[in-house]
């Protein structure tokens, strides 16, 4: 069960740092030009970069939220709630882990922590999985739109669309281990510090040790 829980919330945390590099960095699509391969446009859900060969990286912030497309636009806001959901699922297991001493005399809370909190993080996995497979969908779509002459350069995927996906894949992978690691904890729930037995009274063993001395005396 320890081991379980430990994947779960390393894959938990490898995910969650994953998806806030993967909103915030300018990496979301490339745009390589023929006529200029000096330059590579790199396009954010916050910003446009422009690096040049000199290594020079001038970016650019989008000018209007409401002028930005729909998939940008939802895939801001559903990226920065995968952030806090990642981040209360993670605090969530952790108080329900096994190693932790916080709730020891009420194993059943801490059962409740530990499935919310892979809940939770399974949640954060779908809404980062969303936003990067709808925004990777509608670049392919741009890329081989027929409408578009073959001069004008095309969108392809950029680094942020794969660590987004591992991002989504490594949170909802340690969800689930975390959550089901609740059913083996009911098996095995440790007793509370009060709930161990006490010592059998003085009085009572020596009465157990007089008794073949009376039953000698009867004879």
């Amino acid at each position: 069960v320890a081991k379980a829980q430990g994947a779960g919330m390393l894959l938990a945390l490898l995910g969650w740092i994953s998806s806030c590099v993967t909103t915030f960095v300018p990496l979301w699509k490339n745009l390589n030009l023929d006529l200029n391969e000096m330059e590579v446009w790199n396009m954010g859900l916050w910003q446009v970069c422009i690096t040049q060969e000199e290594g020079v990286v001038e970016c650019q912030a989008h000018g209007s939220f409401l002028a930005l497309p729909p998939e940008l636009r939802i895939s801001r806001l559903l990226m920065c709630l995968s952030n806090g959901l990642g981040l209360l699922g993670c605090l969530l297991a952790a108080l329900g882990l096994e190693g932790w001493r916080t709730c020891e005399d009420k194993p059943g809370r801490k059962r409740r922590l530990l499935l919310g909190g892979g809940v939770t993080l399974g949640m954060a996995g779908i809404t980062t999985l969303v936003p990067v497979s709808w925004v990777a969908y509608n670049t392919v779509l741009d890329f081989w739109d027929e409408t578009v002459p073959d001069i004008v350069p095309r969108w392809e995927f950029g680094e942020a669309t794969f660590l987004g996906w591992f991002a989504g894949a490594f949170l909802a992978a340690g969800g689930l281990l975390l959550a089901c690691s609740t059913r083996s904890t009911k098996t095995a729930t440790p007793l509370a510090p009060g709930c161990y037995q006490a010592p059998a009274a003085p009085g009572r063993a020596e009465g157990h040790h007089l008794h073949p001395r009376n039953a000698d005396l009867v004879i």
